[in-house]
């Protein structure tokens, strides 16, 4: 177990006073020690847990072109006029040549950001699936601890397999735009059960009445909701057109929430699935520190793959000699 000196905790705790009092600085040196995963990360997180959870997470996901970032833009513009503070977690696809990502939601937003109420925070995927990065709810977390009133998280976009921003989110928004090909085809896995809010972006082009008639017709085959039925939006996000009945479904679907314990019930599902990622992520880096090394596991694989090695019998193995440890 991991030992953190006074002097650091003392710094950590510094760091988090600042951030809480509104320094940028001190709230961007505290995301990159998180994303980064270094060793006074979880000191971090834990000086941020008990102000965090108090913001509405609005996750925004749906296909590459369907316009999420000049939404995202258009939503945060609209809480900024309306006096709410705001974070936007954007997360860009990393090279597979160079390990680099284009952040480009710093350059979309780039007029914005000098002003200290909104916090724009860009992440690469680093190589993980569905949409997100690993560290990305707890960048969310660090966020909410300097007091944003509204997190706002737009996934990569890669499509129908992009379901962890549901976990994360309070409020789950699945962006479709006409012209993108077979759009009944585009709901059927995974995107229709996720969805709290579906907006019809673009929706200025021919075809966008038909897919709103198209997400109708499809309700029935949706996910239970506990009886919510995911409201239909559509919007023109690059004149800002439809933004107004965007935020008034999303209200609309936070009351819900907030009645009947519907909110609590949707977090604690949430704690459940992330504590036990986290113990994942807990037993993976103590296996390493006790010597499980890149090396040793590709020199399993090799032996499994030539069948010298048993999978189902080295793993037990492997968990017993890093519980040992």
């Amino acid at each position: 177990m991991r030992k953190t000196l006074p002097s650091a905790e003392q710094d950590v705790a510094q760091l988090i006073d600042r951030l809480r009092s509104g320094d940028v600085r001190a709230l961007a040196r505290a995301v990159s020690l998180v994303e980064n995963d270094v060793s006074s990360a979880a000191e971090v997180l834990s000086g941020c847990f008990p102000f965090s959870g108090r913001a509405l997470r609005i996750g925004v996901t749906g296909a590459p072109g369907a316009g999420k970032s000049t939404l995202v833009d258009k939503l945060a513009r609209h809480y900024r006029s309306a006096g709410m503070t705001v974070g936007v977690i954007a997360v860009d696809p990393t090279s597979p040549f160079t390990g680099g990502a284009i952040l480009g939601d710093r350059i979309r937003m780039q007029e914005n950001l000098s002003d200290p109420g909104l916090y724009v925070r860009s992440m690469a995927t680093r190589g993980s699936l569905g949409g997100l990065a690993r560290t990305t709810a707890d960048v969310a977390s660090v966020i909410e601890a300097s007091g944003k009133d509204v997190i706002l998280i737009e996934t990569v976009g890669v499509g129908q397999d992009e379901i962890d921003i549901v976990r994360l989110s309070d409020v789950t928004i699945v962006v479709l735009v006409p012209g993108m090909g077979d759009d009944v085809q585009s709901l059927k896995a995974g995107i229709m059960e996720i969805a709290d809010l579906f907006v019809v972006n673009k929706a200025d082009r021919e075809g966008a009445d038909r897919v709103e008639k198209e997400v109708h017709a499809m309700q029935s085959l949706a996910g239970s909701h506990s009886g919510w039925v995911p409201l239909v939006v559509k919007t023109v996000a690059t004149t800002g057109e439809g933004i107004d009945r965007l935020v008034a479904a999303i209200v609309k679907m936070k009351q819900w929430l907030e009645s009947d314990g519907r909110m609590e019930a949707r977090r604690k599902k949430y704690w459940s699935e992330r504590i036990t990622e986290m113990m994942r992520h807990a037993l993976m880096r103590q296996a390493r520190e006790h010597g499980l090394s890149d090396a040793e596991l590709e020199n399993h694989a090799e032996q499994v793959t030539s069948g010298r090695e048993d999978p189902y019998k080295l793993v037990p193995e492997l968990v017993a000699r890093v519980m040992k440890a």
